[in-house]
């Protein structure tokens, strides 16, 4: 592992750990950020042992992200639990799977729906500016959570980002209120993700150690910034990442 790591490249992880944090709290897709710079970083490493210390580092910028939501603003536990759980569930059934899907198999789908989403999004300036009157409830909120979190076992990338767009179109939050919620399933899902990788050893826990406390900052301030900013920063970082996704997708299926 260490001879990977120069000065030079720990200065990078560190960088986009707290930009991947920064990004991650206020829309979503910090792992499009942080996944493929340890991928680089890291090329003598698995992939699991890669994805393991990533969602090992993920997790401590989410949960303080989700905790200064709770301190600023109203949650919804009714909605919070139940979507939760069920996510927790659906993420540790899409990892155990992950071995018997092509995932190649998945990008070319997943680019579609994105770019139908980015113009969707673009196009309705009014999307997810305000919350609905009447909102869907928990039911609801538990097959969305069921759903990407399998996605998020099976995948993974994008996944805060399809929780913020799932909480907007379905139950009818907006884009702040969507995103403080996410940020708890999205605490479910990397815990899930973390229990198939922990008894296998797949985590680096030097680099956890290294890049975790970056990732913590970059959430802090990441979910500071949206209360302050509002539903129209969060939804421009949204957008922005959207389409990041859509080039990354672009890349990989060409």
């Amino acid at each position: 592992m260490w001879h990977d790591l120069t000065l030079t490249t720990a200065v990078v992880c560190v960088v986009v750990a707290m930009l991947a944090g920064f990004v991650d709290a206020v829309a979503g897709g910090g792992g499009l950020i942080q996944l493929p710079v340890m991928l680089m970083v890291f090329p003598h490493q698995s992939l699991a042992m890669v994805s393991g210390t990533n969602k090992s580092i993920s997790i401590v910028g989410t949960s303080g992200a989700a905790a200064t939501y709770a301190k600023r603003l109203p949650m919804q536990p009714r909605l919070i639990i139940p979507m939760a759980c069920a996510a927790f569930v659906g993420s540790a059934g899409g990892a155990a799977l992950i071995t018997y899907v092509d995932r190649k198999s998945f990008e070319p789908i997943l680019l579609v729906v994105l770019l139908l989403v980015s113009i969707f999004t673009v196009l309705r300036p009014d999307f997810g500016k305000l919350a609905r009157h009447e909102q869907r409830g928990p039911i609801a909120a538990s097959l969305l959570g069921l759903g990407i979190g399998f996605y998020d076992g099976i995948m993974g990338p994008g996944t805060g980002m399809f929780l913020v767009l799932g909480l907007i179109a379905v139950i009818g939050c907006d884009f702040l209120g969507s995103s403080a919620i996410a940020k708890f399933v999205n605490v479910a899902t990397n815990l899930a993700a973390l229990c198939i990788f922990l008894p296998s050893h797949n985590v680096m826990w030097a680099i956890t150690l290294l890049m975790a406390p970056a990732n913590l900052i970059g959430g802090l301030i990441g979910a500071r910034t949206a209360i302050n900013r509002g539903s129209v920063f969060v939804r421009g970082i949204f957008i922005a990442v959207q389409f990041a996704m859509v080039i990354r997708l672009i890349v990989a299926v060409t």
